[in-house]
């Protein structure tokens, strides 16, 4: 991938995983975490996720849909061919 995933396709990716079992919570809040670090101004989801406990699987999902923005769709189809 030449160009990075957005954080709202990065946020589907992790739902979508969230969802079928292969991404863990902890993982979630590690990006949060690097997005924290990464970012000009932050935002509440960011906060949100990053603060979360990593056996709160739902909470993490439920933090992840305030992610604003555009799907990137071939990207995030790349991320998931990747991941399967």
């Amino acid at each position: 991938m030449d160009t990075p995933p957005n954080h709202r396709t990065m946020a589907e990716y992790f739902m979508k995983g969230i969802a079928d079992g292969s991404v863990g919570a902890a993982e979630v809040i590690a990006w949060a975490d690097e997005v924290v670090v990464a970012a000009a101004k932050t935002e509440d989801w960011m906060i949100e996720i990053s603060s979360s406990n990593p056996d709160d699987h739902t909470g993490v999902l439920h933090h992840l849909h305030a992610v604003q923005g555009e799907i990137q769709p071939e990207l995030l189809a790349a991320l998931l061919a990747r991941k399967g």
